[in-house]
């Protein structure tokens, strides 16, 4: 990829390049600082916020198998009111060049607006990116993105709340995936990340009394598995959207890996698990892809 090429205008900003930070695996940037060089990044895209701070899962949140990782990390978080007075001030500050994407999740409908109207007035935020792989408790559990209609209210909540563009996260697990994003680009959602984990458990005995490998239970499934399921969800979301701006996410650990998810349109490529592994991955891929080799 020639470097002419890094460049990218999407949600109304021009990105050095398309390499992003995932959501949950850089925290709010601070426990990166000094680890790598943040401005050389695309963009953070930040830990969860919530209306509320969370405590999280109960440990262990994560469990390594051959060839990815299963978590439940329970979105933790401080809540709202400590992302505003103190992390994203935070971000602002620190960050000149690289662009910050602010995850939004919630517990009910109303919670992802009211999340969002709180921050909108900050400076440095450059999109919302709503997280809708939340179970909607008020509706049993199921999750916000598996329901059209509940989509179609959260987004719709959000944008009358923002100017800022805001994308919309989606589950791998949707039987229809680029249908919702059909119906979160009509309630106004300016793009659409794909993918989120896939759900999984595992034991650290399969034998009967062998007890799950995480604290919750269940969790999600990310790393390199997940890299073929997000370029599959990139390509039909792009298709049936008609060009929609897409951030593709999953199984990405090599500049090759994020020129798949170009390759199919996407705009920008997150880096999740592998950088959790190797903070400095990232930059190195962004060298690769600055200088167009392999």
């Amino acid at each position: 990829m020639p470097a002419g090429e890094l460049p990218r205008d999407v949600l109304g900003q021009r990105f050095q390049n398309p390499v992003l930070l995932a959501a949950g695996t850089a925290g709010f940037g601070r426990e990166l600082d000094g680890v790598m060089e943040l401005d050389r990044l695309g963009g953070i895209v930040t830990k969860a916020v919530s209306l509320l701070p969370r405590a999280g899962n109960p440990p262990p949140r994560v469990a390594e198998f051959a060839g990815g990782m299963l978590n439940s990390v329970g979105l933790a978080n401080p809540g709202l009111e400590r992302v505003r007075s103190d992390e994203l001030p935070w971000l602002a500050r620190r960050l000149a060049r690289a662009r910050v994407i602010v995850n939004v999740v919630g517990f009910t409908v109303d919670e992802y607006g009211a999340v969002v109207g709180e921050l909108d007035p900050l400076p440095g935020i450059t999109a919302f990116e709503l997280n809708l792989s939340c179970p909607n408790t008020s509706a049993g559990g199921i999750e916000f993105g598996a329901d059209a209609a509940t989509v179609e209210r959260i987004v719709a909540s959000c944008r009358r709340r923002t100017r800022i563009p805001i994308a919309v996260k989606l589950s791998p697990a949707l039987p229809d995936i680029a249908a919702i994003a059909v119906v979160a680009r009509d309630a106004g959602a300016d793009a659409i990340t794909v993918v989120n984990t896939m759900p999984g458990l595992l034991y650290h005995d399969p034998g009967a009394r062998g007890s799950p490998r995480l604290g919750n239970g269940n969790g999600g499934v990310s790393g390199p598995p997940l890299l073929p399921v997000g370029v599959l969800a990139a390509a039909r979301v792009v298709e049936r959207t008609g060009g929609m701006p897409v951030i593709g996410v999953g199984g990405v650990r090599s500049a090759d890996d994020v020129r798949q998810y170009l390759r199919v349109g996407a705009q920008l490529v997150a880096i999740g698990t592998a950088a959790l592994a190797d903070p400095r991955l990232p930059e190195r891929i962004i060298r690769v892809l600055e200088r167009g080799d392999g």
